[in-house]
């Protein structure tokens, strides 16, 4: 890139219910579509925002259309149903154009200033991903963001990268890896792990989050437990590797019972417990049985979907409006 060019920024936003939220967030970025320069001097510009609409329950679809026609940076995607924020942010990757892509959140918790020291960071390291790194808790409660560091942790640990384990939505990624990404990231495909597969050189920056503007969470609990199980799952054979481990740990338990029992009856001279230990014995070796065939199953299912080529995101020509409830 000619050194008198500035570095284009696309900063993909997945919206839900960003219907009180967006136009604030709107506003805020709107100053750095013009050219500027981070803190270390390096010139760069916001040269679009992708709201991805992803269908939500507020009238979000009337806000896009809005922001379209008042800022000529915006630029609507319509998604044709609720796919998930993955799926929704890959889609604005695959729209992008810039030399870099940004995504953040809808909730104004992430400062979009922020951008330019996350690319400071990516320039001076020579990285082709950089997270946000916040300095301060996020704003849930203890439960959740407990939670949340078990969860990244456990991550860290299956994908044998500690780095990994400090992901965020707020990122700065390299204009060609997201778009490749997006390009071939299939069905069932966490975000991170597939940045992971592509992305060599991986960094963090310290920022520090914001309160969230008045919108209400779109993951409950039970959401927050299959986006993590969906993670699990497209870390790789990591966590088949356990059913490996079981079958040795059942196998020594099987032989230490057995062992015991021999040795009992013949030296100790004490009397064998049939039923008992039969039905404990029995109970373990079907649990652990039904435990391996729902992992199993479960990564059966993920390999079924993308063999069927069942689409991750399917994007309208026109707006995509909620149901109406009678």
């Amino acid at each position: 890139m000619n050194d008198s060019e500035p570095h284009r920024v696309s900063l993909v936003i997945p919206v839900y219910c960003g219907e009180k939220t967006l136009p604030i967030l709107i506003k805020e970025i709107a100053p750095l579509t013009l050219r500027q320069s981070t803190p270390d001097g390096i010139d760069y510009v916001i040269c679009e925002v992708i709201l991805v609409h992803d269908c939500g329950s507020d009238r979000s679809d009337r806000v896009l259309e809005a922001l379209g026609a008042q800022y000529s940076f915006v630029r609507p995607v319509w998604l044709s149903r609720n796919y998930g924020q993955h799926a929704a942010t890959m889609a604005g990757m695959a729209s992008a154009t810039g030399d870099w892509v940004a995504t953040i959140d809808e909730d104004g918790q992430q400062d979009p200033e922020d951008i330019g020291h996350m690319l400071d960071r990516a320039i001076s390291a020579s990285l082709q991903l950089v997270y946000a790194e916040p300095i301060n808790p996020p704003p849930h409660g203890w439960l959740r963001n407990t939670l949340s560091k078990t969860a990244k942790a456990i991550t860290a640990k299956l994908l044998g990268n500690s780095q990994m384990g400090k992901f965020n939505s707020f990122r700065l990624v390299d204009g060609e890896i997201a778009r490749t990404l997006a390009a071939y990231c299939g069905n069932g495909v966490y975000l991170d792990v597939g940045l992971f597969w592509i992305a060599g050189r991986i960094g963090h920056c310290p920022v520090r989050l914001r309160n969230e503007l008045d919108r209400p969470s779109g993951y409950s609990y039970l959401k927050l437990f299959r986006h993590f199980w969906t993670l699990v799952l497209t870390t790789g054979t990591r966590p088949l590797r356990l059913i490996t481990l079981m079958g040795f740990g059942s196998l020594f338990l099987a032989m230490a019972i057995s062992g015991y029992a021999i040795y009992g009856k013949f030296f100790l001279d004490n009397p064998v417990q049939g039923w008992a230990s039969l039905l404990i014995v029995v109970s373990f070796f079907s649990g652990a049985t039904l435990t391996s065939l729902g992992v199993i199953a479960e990564y059966l299912a993920i390999t079924m979907g993308i063999a069927m080529g069942k689409p991750l995101y399917v994007i309208s020509s026109k707006p995509t409006r909620p149901g109406i409830h009678k």
